[in-house]
């Protein structure tokens, strides 16, 4: 289970992520802002996807949170249940923060972030969620 990658930076944007995406019946992916791991934690995130997923348990979603060059704060991650973390630090690092992904059942994301809305700065965040995730279910 994957979806088209939505980032959020509040429970209200994870609201209307989870919310677009269950009018749509597609699966989604809830990514925290760049670094939001090292700056809002681990924990912060986790509580506000486990939050926003009560409220609509049928939805697909999956989370990705981005921890930036921090290897401290990726492992923290992993150690907290993420399945998925991003981690765009030091190469030396990344090695061994991959073995305990997978001993952990988990993996890291690194190089470019991929294509994704911001919800950031729309006014709308449910109709920007709806209109970016209905754009990609019927490519023009």
């Amino acid at each position: 289970m994957s979806g088209q990658r939505i980032i959020v930076h509040s429970l209200a944007h994870a609201r209307a992520a989870l919310a677009a995406a269950r009018d749509l019946g597609l699966p989604v992916t809830l990514a925290s802002g760049a670094g939001a791991g090292g700056y809002a934690g681990p924990l912060w995130f986790k509580s506000l996807i486990a939050a926003a997923r009560a409220e609509f348990p049928q939805t697909e979603a999956t989370a990705v949170l981005d921890c930036g060059g921090e290897a401290g704060t990726t492992l923290a991650a992993l150690r907290h249940g993420f399945k998925r973390v991003r981690f765009t630090g030091d190469a030396a690092a990344l090695q061994p923060l991959r073995e305990i992904a997978q001993e952990l059942g988990a993996e890291i994301e690194t190089g470019d972030a991929p294509a994704a809305l911001d919800l950031l700065n729309e006014t709308d965040p449910e109709a920007a969620a709806r209109a970016y995730l209905a754009a990609a279910k019927c490519p023009a």
